[in-house]
């Protein structure tokens, strides 16, 4: 059989309300299930519906048995009214966003040393001044969080150094370095900041495929070789945990060490002076809103200086 063909003009005769209506009784299947979705009275479903039938020149539904039944148009059509649905969502809770900087959401991904304290601190900080945002905060690896946007699950991330990507807009909000992470009785005078020479008689505690930091130490520690046996995990917690516990010492981020520390723990930074920037990266065709740019500046407080 011939698939029906759309009138020419269909694109242009459509209202939202139209399409709001046929979205409702196809996901429903029925006038009275749609007006219980939509809060309006059941006539008032049917002669939306007439008239969009009347105004495409097709039939969208066809009561089969007493049941409301999709046509093949209909079935044809639901897909693109779906995905005017999802955008004209996405457009009212962009503009509600921009409008109301006290009354929005934020769906922030970050990596879990960031997740620890930097973001907690900068939340609560937020929250005094901006109590009605509501955050939805996910933790992820570093390789994953440019995926967190462009599925559009998350509104920006927070990482360290993310990589450059066409579609992705970068911030720099502050820096922080590398230090040891290790038990106060095995270091129990230890410097202002230790060279990394000097690990050698320990067990290091390496992060697998960690990207930035692990790309910083490989870099300065390529003919550093320690006399003990090394231990590797991809978790920053699992690494400073194995400390704790004896096992060596950590080289990782200020920010994880700052959240692993207890009364048996110490940390340094290295004498290298090992850098690196934490920023903030989001789509560039969806600019931030004025609530995540206020965000933004509590998380740069929350970090702190640059330290020399």
């Amino acid at each position: 059989m011939r698939a029906a063909q759309f009138p020419d003009t269909a694109l242009f005769v459509l209202t939202l309300r139209h399409i709001e209506i046929f979205h409702a009784v196809y996901q429903t299947g029925s006038l009275s299930g749609a007006a219980r979705v939509l809060g309006v009275s059941q006539p008032s479903v049917s002669k939306v519906l007439r008239h969009a039938e009347s105004q495409l020149g097709l039939a969208l539904f066809r009561v089969v048995k007493g049941r409301l039944i999709a046509t093949d148009e209909a079935h044809r059509l639901f897909e693109e009214a779906a995905a005017v649905q999802d955008r004209v969502a996405t457009l009212f809770e962009a503009a509600r966003n921009l409008r109301l900087a006290d009354q929005g959401r934020l769906r922030i991904a970050t990596i879990h040393s960031l997740g620890l304290r930097v973001l907690p601190q900068a939340i609560a900080r937020f929250a005094v001044r901006h109590p009605q945002v509501s955050f939805e905060i996910r933790t992820f690896h570093t390789e994953e969080l440019a995926d967190a946007l462009h599925s559009r699950s998350s509104d920006l991330t927070i990482g360290y150094d993310v990589a450059r990507h066409p579609r992705l807009g970068n911030v720099t909000l502050g820096s922080g370095e590398l230090v040891v992470l290790f038990r106060r009785q095995d270091i129990p005078r230890p410097p202002p900041r230790i060279a990394i020479e000097t690990l050698r008689s320990f067990r290091i505690i390496q992060l697998i495929n960690d990207g930035t930091i692990g790309g910083l130490l490989a870099r300065r520690t390529a003919d550093q070789q320690s006399d003990a046996a090394t231990i590797a995990v991809k978790s920053y917690f699992v690494a400073a945990a194995l400390v704790e516990q004896g096992m060596g010492v950590a080289v990782i981020d200020e920010f994880t060490a700052r959240g692993c520390m207890t009364p048996e723990l110490d940390m340094r930074p290295l004498e290298e002076g090992m850098r690196f920037n934490v920023v903030a990266a989001h789509l560039e065709d969806v600019p931030l809103s004025t609530i995540a740019r206020q965000f933004l500046d509590s998380v740069r407080k929350a970090i702190g200086p640059a330290k020399t």
